[in-house]
């Protein structure tokens, strides 16, 4: 699946701005063997404009920080296994460009926020999932690395078959976080969050 993403965004104009290292990639199980439901989720790891901390109710709150390697990654995508891999290859294509896309132009922790009400998907959410499959088909059209895709192809049990399972990392929804000395000082880089208060 990074393969996959890091594919889609040098090959998508529109997706260039993403930068799949600081993109901490995982599952979650779904709750019901149903096809219907959720099939994935971007969760940002900043607020509005990338900010580190927000105040609510008069309380500062900074949300829940990753490392990997000690690259500090700015979202979480996430699949739902086993019903994401049980859709067709289109609906699957479509649907990681559509939480790709989700991930703000300034690649900085927040969503793409779209004009007026609708924020997210825009005024109208079937407009939205029609530019993601029209996306999805034009990177399709030129595409010359077929094993990047492959694995789309095959349903979770077929996977499962084929490759004798299949591996991921479950990461548990990010945390808002009261905001105290340390964890101030660690969002300005001041010092990392393990760090005691001298």
């Amino acid at each position: 699946m990074r393969r996959l993403c890091e594919d889609i965004a040098r090959r998508c104009e529109a997706l260039a701005h993403v930068h799949i290292p600081q993109v901490l990639l995982s599952f979650t199980p779904a709750r019901n063997r149903s096809k219907y439901g959720l099939q994935a989720r971007v969760t940002p790891l900043r607020f509005r404009e990338g900010g580190l901390i927000r105040c609510y109710s008069a309380v500062e709150y900074q949300v829940q920080r990753f490392f990997v390697d000690d690259i500090e990654m700015l979202y979480v995508l996430a699949f739902c296994l086993p019903r994401f891999f049980d859709q067709p290859f289109e609906e699957k294509l479509s649907t990681v460009f559509h939480e790709l896309f989700h991930m703000s132009p300034a690649f900085d922790g927040d969503l793409r926020r779209h004009k007026g009400r609708y924020a997210m998907h825009s005024h109208s959410k079937a407009r939205y999932d029609w530019h993601m499959a029209k996306l999805a088909k034009q990177y399709l059209a030129d595409h010359d690395r077929p094993e990047v895709l492959d694995f789309l192809r095959y349903n979770y049990r077929e996977l499962w078959v084929r490759h004798g399972g299949i591996r991921g990392v479950v990461v548990p929804r990010p945390k808002l976080l009261p905001v105290g000395w340390a964890t101030r000082q660690a969002a300005k880089g001041t010092i990392r969050p393990s760090e005691p208060r001298p």
